[in-house]
């Protein structure tokens, strides 16, 4: 089993296999305190000008990544749930990091 730190995760851009879309890269984590793991992975929204109009941020659930490599981490999400990921609330016992 592969161990990686959080900090080494934000440094590797995140690709959509069904589009080929490069979403960007983890710049926060869900954690689930119960189970003491990484729930989801957080893409932040891009700000506007002068932080103004800032973009939602994208939450990518930890079941959605099929594969952590040594330059990109590859998730399958159709274009609904792409959709259904900008923006999505944190839940009751997570934790963002």
């Amino acid at each position: 089993m592969k161990r990686c730190s959080t900090a080494e995760l934000r440094h590797l851009e995140i690709v959509n296999l069904c589009d080929g879309s490069r979403l960007g890269y983890a710049s926060d984590f869900e954690f689930d305190c119960e189970d003491a793991r990484i729930t989801a992975l957080i893409i932040g929204g891009a700000c506007g000008f002068l932080g103004f109009g800032k973009e939602d941020d994208i939450v990518i659930p930890w079941c959605k990544i099929e594969c952590i490599g040594e330059d990109t981490i590859l998730v399958k999400l159709s274009q609904n749930e792409l959709s259904s990921c900008a923006c999505r609330q944190s839940k009751n016992k997570r934790f963002r990091f």
